[in-house]
């Protein structure tokens, strides 16, 4: 899929660096956390092969349900999620990174079965000195977050968190 100009606007490609760029020149890594924040905070079905291209090739993507390599992989992930949920969006609260090291607060806002939902996470995201993510790290709480709005399990989960307070 070709990219929108609209997603080539918000999201755009990292600029190069010297040959003789120095390990401690971060300007790529900058611009990596920023691209990919860009491209999640605009993210539609459209736009995910420019989220895709924000990973390196061999990029490893983990969160509760899945634990991928590969920026294929990775875009099959965001594939599936406008394929089962409506509306899906991130926000992005807010962030810091050190070195090559990026921590990302988020909360993921979306419909299901025609009810508006939301759960906060946070993202890990180890960035490469070519500015593209090499891992990412997702956590939150998948019990509270997805599974118990889900018939059957939902009403489980619900029973076992009420039990455990």
């Amino acid at each position: 899929m070709a990219e929108t100009a609209a997603t080539a606007a918000l999201c755009p490609a990292p600029t190069t660096a010297a040959p003789d760029c120095p390990l401690g020149d971060d300007t790529l890594l900058a611009e990596g956390l920023a691209r990919v924040l860009a491209c999640y905070a605009a993210l539609d079905l459209a736009s995910i092969p420019a989220l895709a291209a924000c990973y390196a090739p061999e990029a490893r993507f983990r969160d509760p349900f899945n634990d991928v390599r590969g920026r294929e992989a990775i875009a099959a992930i965001f594939r599936h999620m406008f394929a089962a949920v409506a509306q899906p969006q991130f926000r992005i609260l807010r962030y810091w990174r050190t070195g090559q090291d990026a921590m990302v607060e988020w909360q993921f806002d979306f419909v299901l079965r025609g009810k508006e939902l939301s759960f906060d996470g946070c993202s890990r995201l180890v960035l490469g000195m070519d500015g593209l993510v090499h891992s990412h790290l997702d956590y939150w709480d998948a019990a509270s977050g997805l599974y118990a709005h889900l018939p059957l399990v939902g009403g489980l989960m619900r029973w076992l968190a009420a039990r455990m307070r």
